[in-house]
């Protein structure tokens, strides 16, 4: 038995690139509430495959052991955080 549980929690979009943003956008909230938010391991799929997922986050290892923070698509380098997420 494990002490670790995982949510799935089913949310609907009309198609991959929206799944991917409204992904995003939760994790990125869901990080603020909770250190124990993985965004890295976020993944959208199809309703009737949802065997076949597709990664939210690029979550490649950074110098210093960090994780790249940006989408899965990015075309700019690797960074720990979104230049457009403020930092309050």
């Amino acid at each position: 038995m494990t002490d670790r549980w995982v949510i799935h929690l089913p949310i609907t979009a009309p198609d991959l690139l929206r799944a991917r943003i409204f992904a995003r956008t939760a994790a990125r909230v869901l990080a603020r509430l909770s250190a124990r938010v993985e965004p890295g391991g976020v993944t959208v799929s199809a309703e009737d495959q949802q065997n076949v997922r597709h990664w939210v986050f690029c979550d490649r290892l950074l110098p210093g052991g960090a994780r790249c923070a940006l989408p899965i698509d990015h075309t700019t380098p690797c960074a720990r955080r979104a230049p457009w997420v403020s930092r309050r």
